[in-house]
């Protein structure tokens, strides 16, 4: 038996957005702080209906190897079965979770 390729679901946010990605490689970078996603991927043009956002997303992420998530951004990682719809969504506000305060630079 051959054992399957996982895949992760990636939710971070970024600019105030939601991204829902879905790579093969995640691990903890060298650049501490930071998370590194390899290898993303998204779904078959075999579809008749195209989703702006998944579109939106391939475009953004066309040509990179490797992309370096804050671990503050991150929301959740799961490894899933089978692949989603990647997409982007507006963060909704008035929640109750605030960014940790991080220090004043010093002049």
């Amino acid at each position: 038996m051959s054992k399957r390729e996982p895949i992760y679901k990636v939710i971070f946010l970024n600019q105030g957005q939601v991204y829902e990605m879905y790579a093969k490689q995640i691990f903890q970078s060298d650049l501490w702080g930071f998370l590194e996603v390899e290898e993303f991927v998204f779904g078959e043009r075999t579809q008749v209906v195209v989703d702006p956002s998944e579109e939106k997303l391939k475009a953004q992420f066309d040509g990179v190897v490797r992309s370096f998530i804050p671990m503050h951004a991150i929301i959740r990682i799961d490894e899933v079965e089978r692949l989603g719809t990647p997409k982007i969504s507006d963060a909704k506000g008035g929640g109750n979770v605030m960014p940790f305060p991080m220090p004043m630079p010093e002049r």
